[in-house]
């Protein structure tokens, strides 16, 4: 039996997390839901019991012939067939409590107090005596069936990794270009962070994405972009490594702080690299002499308002024709995924495949 019980806690130890029950999963995977006021979910809970009672009310009432009314046996109170007041009297103290025998109101003025004012008494008691648990439990198996939902039908979406400044700035520039929130999850340690994602409308997992368990429960596997913006170099470029091998097809972004480990990045998988400590010393040093560039490189990384960097496609139309020759503003030719400045020869005829790297207004967009 010893033996038994090691390989349970064993077998317990090394489960993954995909493996588990979608119920179990309620702390770690957060589907985002819209706000509703404690007020609301007071008045939805009022009408199911409303019409819970008058369900209630109606079959008791089909089948009226079947009761029988303790007043029938005293002497001096009329008999026959139960009334609909009877019917509602029955229904309700049948579905608050079992309320009826020794002490019975046997008079219509009383049973219509007990059924205006005693029965709503013992509801507000019910509320106080298992609101609590009760809501916990709708809560749980209202999460687990939205975690199940989710993560069939999950596709190209984006993971975002990590939730601190970076990540924080890098999920503000998908919004602003027309990114919804609820196609980004975002996996971090720090609860306080997923908070402030969950309360932004994304989609949280709480985990090390080092582990591949964790990005399969954030479905990397089927996402279309993961954004790696952890804090440290060492524990971007396991991320990367990990994503990779889990999602081959996914285009993977990777934030790395010091310029010599940029190529570490490149060989565990990423395809675009940013040198987030270089990038800002530079923008510090131009600061100096130009402040106007800064200021216009804000612009650019600003989608939400001013100009912005965006990519499309080549039109029929432009086809065979110069870059420098469009009313846009073209910076680039994406050509067989590498890019090519405009100046460069390489690009001075448009071909079928190619993308534009241009300037955008993001006011004529609008």
């Amino acid at each position: 039996m010893a033996k038994g019980k090691l390989r349970r806690q064993l077998a317990a130890v090394e489960e993954n997390l995909t493996s588990r029950p979608d119920a179990a999963l309620v702390d770690i995977l957060r589907i985002p839901e819209p706000f509703v006021s404690p007020g609301q979910r007071i008045f939805r809970r009022i009408i199911y019991a409303l019409l819970a009672l008058f369900a209630a009310v109606f079959i008791v009432y089909l089948d009226r012939h079947g009761y029988r009314d303790v007043r029938n046996e005293i002497g001096n109170a009329k008999g026959g067939e139960l009334s609909f007041l009877d019917c509602f009297y029955y229904a309700t103290v049948s579905l608050s409590t079992t309320g009826y025998g020794d002490i019975t109101p046997i008079t219509s003025s009383a049973r219509l107090v007990n059924v205006l004012v005693i029965t709503p008494l013992r509801v507000a008691f019910l509320i106080v005596l298992i609101g609590t648990t009760v809501e916990t439990l709708t809560t749980q198996s209202r999460q687990a069936l939205k975690i199940q939902r989710w993560r069939s039908r999950v596709r190209n979406h984006t993971v975002v990794i990590g939730y601190g400044t970076k990540g924080r700035t890098a999920v503000a520039a998908m919004v602003g270009d027309d990114v919804a929130p609820a196609d980004i999850v975002v996996v971090d340690e720090n609860g306080t962070a997923l908070e402030r994602a969950k309360s932004a409308g994304l989609v949280t997992v709480h985990g090390n994405a080092t582990k591949s368990e964790v990005l399969r429960l954030a479905s990397a596997q089927h996402a279309k972009s993961i954004i790696v913006a952890t804090d440290d170099d060492a524990s971007a470029v396991l991320v990367t490594l990990t994503a990779r091998e889990l999602a081959p097809k996914a285009k993977i972004i990777a934030a790395v702080r010091e310029g010599e480990n940029q190529h570490l990045l490149r060989q565990s998988g990423a395809d675009s690299t940013v040198v987030t400590a270089e990038t800002a010393g530079r923008l510090l040093g131009i600061a100096i002499q130009t402040p106007s560039v800064v200021e216009m490189m804000e612009d650019l990384l600003t989608p939400a308002a001013g100009f912005a960097l965006a990519e499309r496609e080549v039109e029929p139309k432009e086809l065979g024709g110069s870059p420098r020759h469009l009313t846009d503003i073209v910076l680039g030719v994406v050509r067989d995924g590498r890019l090519v400045r405009v100046d460069e020869p390489d690009v001075d005829a448009l071909e079928p495949g190619d993308r534009l790297l241009y300037i955008r207004s993001a006011e004529a967009e609008r």
